[in-house]
C-alpha cells in the first residue's frame, strides 16, 4: 500500500484565537497524513507551536488548545517520505533567526535537498531535523537576510528549490503560501467571513463552514498582512504538474482540485476500466477507501450489480502508516473483513486504487477466497507503478515494484488472482475532464518527469 502526502492549512482572522479552526481544518485532512501533526499560533507577534507524534485527535486536547492564543495560525498532518518519523521531524517547524520567527508547514519532496544541506553545513548550519522542509525554511531565512521583505526571500527562494513544496509559512506579521512553479501538491485558499484561509484540499473548508475561493497557481505567492490580501506571479510557469495520483488514492473524494471533483475522477477510472477490461463476473465491489467510487464506475458501465463486499473497521488507521511490512500485513487483517454471504460461491470484479508490492492485494484476495468467492478478477484503477516518485509520494524504488519485477501473468499468479488489469496510461487524461490545467505528473507509470531527476542524481 502507498502511504500518503502531508496536509497543511492555515488560517488569518482580524482578532479571536484560530487554534480550533487549525484542529477542525487537520481533522478534515487526517487522510494525508498520520504519523504526527502540529500547530502554531501567532499572539502579538510572537509564535508558539505544539506538536507531537500521532492523530490529531491524540496530539491536541482542549486545554492544549486553549493555551494557543493568537489570531494567525498554521497546522500540519505529516508522513515521511524525506526525515523518519520522530517528535522532532513533526510539523510546523518554527525557527528562530536574525530577522525574527518563522513558522513553516511544507507538503512535497525536494530534490535537492541534499545539495542544498551540505552547502549549508559548509556555513556553519546546525540542523534539528532529517526532514527536508528544514532546508526550506533554512534557505527563506537566508535569503530573509539580504530581502527586503519575507514574501521577496519566499520568492528568491523558489529559484533554488528544486522539486514539489506546497508552503504556508507564518512571520510575526505575515501569513504566506506558495506553491511551487510545477504546482506538483494541491494548495487552494478560502474565506469565512473576515477569515482567510489556505489548505491543502477544499474538503477543509467545509469542515469549518468556509467558501472556497480559488486554487493557488504553480509558482504563486499569496501573502496576507492585516486582512489585505496580494499575489505574486514572478515565479508562474505556463504549465502546471499536478500528481495525477491526487485524483486517484490522495485526495478525499469529496475534494475540488481545480475544478475536478474527485470522486467523479475515480468513477470515470472505473468507467475506463471496465471497457478496457471487462470480465464474466457475478458482482462488483471496491476496496475501502479508494477503491469504492471506482467499483461504482465500473458497475455502473459494465452492467454487473454492485456490492458491499468488505466491512472497514473505522477505528484502523491506513495500512500504509504502519512502519514494517509485517505490521502493515495486520493492519491489514485488522482494517477490512469480507461480508461471507454477498461473496461466497461468487464471481467477484474486485477494484482497487493500486498494486505496489502485491503483499496486501495478496492478502485481500485471501480474504476473499477464505469466504468462499468463487473468482476474483482484479481491476487496478491506475496504471502500473513502474516508477520511483520523487515529488512527496512514497512510490519506493523500481527494485521493490511488483508489475517492474513480473509480467502481468507473473503479478496475477502471485497475488492469487484469476486475472488482472490495469487502467491504461492513455486513460489517464480520460479521468479529469474538468481540471482547468493544461497537465499533470504521471512519472511513478511512465518515468517521465517534470524535472530532470537526472541532474540531481536521484538513485531510481
Amino acid at each position: 500500500m502507498l502511504k500518503e502526502e502531508c496536509g497543511i492549512f492555515g488560517i488569518y482572522a482580524p482578532s479571536g484565537d484560530m487554534a480550533k479552526e487549525v484542529y477542525y481544518g487537520l481533522t478534515a485532512l487526517q487522510h494525508r497524513g498520520q504519523e504526527s501533526c502540529g500547530i502554531a499560533v501567532n499572539y502579538d507577534r510572537d509564535i508558539s507551536h505544539y506538536k507531537d507524534v500521532g492523530l490529531v485527535n491524540e496530539v491536541f486536547n482542549d486545554r492544549i488548545l486553549s493555551e494557543l492564543k493568537g489570531n494567525m495560525a498554521i497546522g500540519h498532518v505529516r508522513y515521511s517520505t524525506a526525515g523518519s518519523s520522530r517528535r522532532e521531524n513533526a510539523q510546523p517547524l518554527v525557527l528562530r533567526y536574525v530577522k525574527g520567527e518563522l513558522a513553516i508547514a511544507h507538503n512535497g519532496n525536494l530534490l535537492n535537498d541534499d545539495v542544498l544541506r551540505k552547502e549549508y553545513e559548509r556555513s556553519g548550519a546546525i540542523y534539528q531535523t532529517t526532514a527536508d522542509t528544514e532546508i526550506i525554511a533554512y534557505t527563506i531565512a537566508k535569503e530573509r537576510v539580504e530581502s527586503p521583505s519575507i514574501e521577496e526571500a519566499v520568492s528568491r527562494s523558489m529559484k533554488k528549490l528544486v522539486g514539489a513544496y506546497s508552503l504556508i509559512l507564518m512571520s510575526p506579521k505575515k501569513l504566506i503560501a506558495a506553491k511551487d512553479p510545477w504546482g506538483f501538491r494541491p494548495l487552494c485558499m478560502g474565506k469565512l467571513d473576515d477569515k482567510i484561509i489556505f489548505a491543502s484540499e477544499s474538503c477543509a473548508f467545509d469542515a469549518i463552514g468556509a467558501t472556497f475561493v480559488r486554487e493557488l497557481e504553480p509558482g504563486e505567492i499569496v501573502v496576507v498582512e492585516d486582512g489585505n490580501i496580494k499575489s505574486f506571479l514572478d515565479n508562474v510557469k505556463e504549465k502546471q504538474n499536478i500528481c495525477i495520483f491526487e485524483y486517484i488514492y490522495f485526495s478525499r473524494p469529496d475534494s475540488v482540485i481545480n475544478g475536478q471533483l474527485v470522486n467523479d475522477s475515480r468513477r470515470m477510472a472505473g468507467s475506463i476500466l471496465a471497457k478496457e477490461h471487462p470480465v464474466d463476473a457475478d458482482i462488483v465491489i471496491g476496496v475501502p477507501d479508494s477503491g469504492i467510487a471506482a467499483a461504482y464506475g465500473y458497475a455502473k458501465q459494465s452492467g454487473i450489480p454492485l456490492e458491499e463486499g468488505f466491512i472497514k473497521n473505522r477505528y484502523i488507521t491506513r495500512t500504509f502508516i504502519k512502519p514494517t511490512q509485517d505490521e502493515r500485513k495486520i493492519a491489514v487483517s485488522l482494517k477490512l473483513s469480507p461480508i461471507k454471504k454477498y461473496v461466497e460461491g461468487k464471481k467477484i470484479v474486485m477494484i482497487d486504487d493500486s498494486i505496489v508490492r502485491g503483499t496486501t492485494s495478496q492478502k485481500i484476495i485471501n480474504f476473499l477466497r477464505d469466504a468462499g468467492a468463487k473468482e476474483v478478477h482484479v481491476r487496478i484503477s491506475s496504471p502500473p507503478f513502474l516508477w520511483p516518485c520523487y515529488f512527496g509520494t512514497d512510490v519506493p524504488r523500481r527494485s521493490d515494484l511488483v508489475s517492474v519485477n513480473h509480467s502481468l501473468e507473473e503479478t496475477t499468479k502471485l497475488i492469487g488472482a484469476d486475472s488482472l488489469g490495469f487502467l491504461s496510461i492513455e486513460s489517464l487524461s480520460k479521468i479529469i475532464p474538468d481540471a482547468k490545467m493544461q497537465g499533470f505528473c504521471s512519472g511513478c507509470f511512465s518515468g517521465k518527469y517534470p524535472v530532470d531527476v537526472e541532474a540531481y542524481k536521484v538513485v531510481r
